[in-house]
């Protein structure tokens, strides 16, 4: 070994952060141990199970690193891992050399004549092989043990610190999504408000389960505050300090929920560049929340039921499981148990799933909690409009706990959002506060039918039949049954909200004050497609 080979291998093991990529790192070190035995080829095999593969080489042909090298079918390999300290292949040894005809740059299909490597390993363990080749036989007679000893070593601290640079982009990648959970969660000023019998039922619930690590499931009706419930059960357990993470299920595409719930490695699938942490990663030690949970492909229903039962966490494209710590409550509308009569949910993760099941009652049983809550909203919508002191009149406040509200909190919000803007463009200049009237809420026979229409639970179709807006009245009278006339209407007034807004589907959905997701069902539901253009 020379001074200058020595010193190029050393400063390949000093900075393997100077190489773009981990291959990119053994490779350096490769060329370095090649000139420092002075052989024709050198690679660096990982042993994946009974499996070896090339995560680098130099001086092979390219084709290598797309073989992989069953230990079973390759002695010379299989002895190179049980030899300990590594051994040389006499140059007419009878065994077939896994590299015969794959040194690069050669005229034809050459033999190899002299082999010699050794297991590496990492942190005690057997990471894989190095292993050196060379078409001239006795070309290793002068490369002593020692020599070969000191070679390892240095490929061992190499392989240690890429080893380390990875955990430690991992692990500050983690931190940032942890950090950004942490935000998104302190973010929320909402509260549970409330004082009849309901809520105050609810309440002491979540108190009960909240210091436990029991997985709750939360089911209501659509609009009524669950995140809310799953943000209090997170504040008052002992998981607190630790992040809340929240997946929507129903926006999850069934190609891409692997990789949000469980993260990825990086090639496991066109677009994976890099590692990536999955919600349940970025949640351990803390609590996931997952929404709408009933709308989750049964395939990924599977992979989390595995989750649930084991605590282990396994990406795709990884062979290692990673332990996680992960208290979950889910969150749903739908009636799971008639999805799981109908095939759609599976029995075993709902039993996992509500270990203790919380119902969040709807709006219409809670009295007049309505009025606190809409006293909330208009606080919000003071600050947002620049008005003066927005106040319910006792006739809107009659109003509002007459009302049925089917789309429960949710469409409270917004109904006193709207309100608020139509009252404060009429407010009289100077005036010391701003009325909220009953005309302003606009809560008549027309928005009571719209609201429950678009409440009620879609139902299969036939082909959908347009039915223009101005003839809407005259459905009851046009015979039929019940559903028929609920499809009708619903096709007719969707229609109609995506005319208004030229066919964008994120500005209809806000008025009609339902998540874009449920608006997107709806529609596809009903047999409905927006436009192209339509976001």
């Amino acid at each position: 070994m020379t001074t200058n080979s020595v010193s190029q291998t050393t400063d390949a093991v000093a900075d393997p952060a100077a190489s773009a990529s981990e291959g990119s790192r053994y490779r350096s070190l490769l060329a370095a141990a090649r000139s420092l035995v002075q052989c024709d080829a050198a690679a660096l095999l990982r042993l994946d199970g009974d499996v070896l593969r090339p995560v680098a080489a130099d001086g092979l042909s390219d084709e290598t690193l797309g073989r992989q090298f069953p230990i079973a079918s390759h002695p010379r390999f299989a002895r190179l891992l049980e030899s300990g300290r590594g051994l040389r292949f006499a140059h007419d040894c009878g065994l077939p050399d896994p590299y015969d005809g794959l040194v690069a740059g050669q005229p034809g299909i050459l033999p190899v004549h002299d082999c010699m490597g050794a297991p590496v390993r990492l942190r005690g363990a057997i990471w894989g092989l190095l292993t050196l080749d060379a078409l001239e036989p006795g070309a290793f007679e002068t490369v002593s043990p020692a020599q070969l000893d000191a070679l390892v070593a240095l490929f061992e601290t190499g392989i240690e610190a890429a080893d380390t640079i990875k955990d430690m982009e991992a692990r500050a990648m983690r931190e940032q999504a942890v950090v950004q959970a942490l935000r998104s969660g302190h973010g929320s000023t909402r509260e549970l408000l409330g004082s009849s019998a309901a809520m105050k039922q609810l309440c002491s619930e979540i108190d009960t389960v909240a210091v436990s690590d029991l997985t709750v499931l939360l089911l209501g009706e659509t609009g009524v505050g669950k995140d809310l419930v799953a943000q209090r059960l997170h504040a008052h357990s002992r998981r607190r300090d630790q992040p809340l993470v929240q997946v929507n299920c129903a926006a999850l595409p069934e190609t891409l929920a692997d990789s949000e719930l469980f993260g990825h490695k990086r090639g496991a699938f066109t677009g994976a560049v890099q590692d990536r942490s999955g919600k349940f990663e970025i949640a351990d030690g803390g609590t996931l929340f997952l929404d709408e949970v009933g709308e989750l492909p049964l395939t990924v229903q599977a992979k989390l039921l595995r989750v649930l039962q084991s605590g282990e966490v396994q990406r795709p494209g990884s062979d290692r499981t990673l332990k996680v710590d992960v208290r979950v409550i889910a969150a749903t509308n739908r009636d799971l148990p008639a999805a799981i009569a109908q095939g759609r949910f599976r029995a075993d993760l709902y039993h996992r799933l509500s270990v203790y099941p919380l119902v969040v009652p709807p709006l219409r049983e809670r009295g007049r909690d309505v009025v606190t809550l809409a006293g909330g909203f208009l606080e919000e919508n003071q600050h947002r409009l620049g008005a003066r002191n927005l106040r319910l009149s006792p006739a809107s406040k009659a109003a509002l706990v007459a009302h049925g509200w089917p789309g429960n909190v949710r469409e409270l919000e917004h109904v006193i959002s709207r309100a608020s803007l139509r009252a404060f463009t009429e407010q009289r200049r100077g005036a010391r506060w701003t009325a909220i009237e009953p005309h302003h809420l606009a809560l008549d026979a027309a928005a009571v039918g719209i609201s429950e229409a678009l409440s009620a639970p879609p139902l299969p179709s036939p082909a959908p039949t347009a039915v223009p807006a101005g003839d809407q009245a005259s459905l009851a009278a046009a015979g039929g049954t019940l559903r028929e006339a609920t499809e009708a209407f619903q096709r007719a007034w969707l229609a109609d909200a995506l005319a208004r807004h030229h066919g964008h589907v994120a500005n209809a959905a806000r008025e009609a004050g339902i998540d874009r997701s449920n608006f997107h069902r709806m529609l596809r539901k009903l047999g409905m497609k927006p436009s192209a253009s339509g976001a």
